[in-house]
């Protein structure tokens, strides 16, 4: 289990295991004969992508971003994507208990980052985090009621409807501050309202350390580069400029990166090699 200090904070990722992704659809325009020499797809030119969801512990609360694929998919979602299902576990491993959770915040709601929002429970559907504060941006919400067609897959309602009307789950315009350290910015291009979690801690000194759970605007330590982005991408141009100036404050002040589907590496400091090119600086395991 990865897990980091920040100022006062400490960082864990927790997984929900790992799915199925088609390697053209996960790397778009990008050649295979690129991607490849990253990543080894099987013969059916799938790729194990992760399912990584971050546990922030500040000392005062539990606050889980991202709960990945759940297990409410249907059979033949499940038969395409798998549904390792593994959040739950993973959690408990760590020391924490769903009621233990006192905020869950999606960055997004397409199905594999809000799976384990909510759980079935005989006819209905029920919060998995009793006592959390839910939150998602409000143009994903608005979005997810009537997406496109190409896109309609990527929603189930079960996962935040529930939550939106008995009130459990908030929704944010981009930008908010949920508690102190822990805010929100919206950097389009995935989606038109996709927000990114910025987590700011200081300790023993005046400077404060920051890590940024980027979601799908950088999904893995493969895509650092601008023009690598994914078919999933509503607006692939958008996505190149967000991701420009995310670089543009991230690699200066040295944030930590934090990659959502990346399953052997889920964080790392981007920075520019000798040759100007980016590359992942890894991260120092904790003494």
């Amino acid at each position: 289990m990865h897990r980091t200090t920040l100022g006062d904070f400490e960082l864990t990722i927790v997984s929900d295991g790992t799915y199925f992704l088609d390697g053209g659809a996960f790397f778009g325009v990008v050649p295979k004969t690129m991607w490849s020499k990253k990543v080894t797809p099987d013969e059916q030119n799938r790729l194990d992508a992760g399912l990584n969801s971050l546990l922030v512990r500040t000392g005062k609360k539990n606050i889980l971003i991202e709960t990945g694929i759940g297990n409410k998919l249907s059979d033949k979602m499940a038969h395409i994507y798998k549904q390792p299902a593994k959040l739950l576990e993973n959690l408990q491993a760590a020391g924490v208990a769903p009621e233990d959770v006192d905020i869950v915040i999606n960055t997004h709601l397409h199905f594999d980052h809000c799976g384990w929002n909510t759980v079935r429970v005989g006819d209905h559907v029920a919060a998995t985090f009793p006592n959390a504060t839910y939150y998602a941006p409000e143009g994903e919400w608005q979005y997810a009621r009537q997406p496109s067609e190409r896109d309609a897959i990527s929603f189930i309602s079960e996962n935040y409807d529930p939550l939106v009307e008995s009130g459990q789950m908030k929704l944010l315009r981009g930008g908010e501050e949920l508690v102190p350290g822990i805010s929100v910015k919206t950097f389009p291009g995935h989606t038109a309202h996709m927000q990114a979690v910025i987590v700011r801690s200081g300790g023993g000194g005046n400077e404060k350390k920051t890590a940024c759970y980027v979601s799908d605007l950088i999904a893995t330590s493969a895509h650092i580069n601008l023009a690598w982005g994914m078919a999933f991408d509503l607006y692939p141009l958008e996505t190149i400029e967000s991701r420009k100036k995310y670089y543009a404050q991230a690699i200066p002040e040295r944030w930590l990166t934090v990659f959502t589907h990346d399953d052997q590496t889920p964080w790392g400091y981007v920075e520019p090699d000798e040759r100007g090119r980016l590359k992942l600086a890894p991260v120092a395991p904790p003494l």
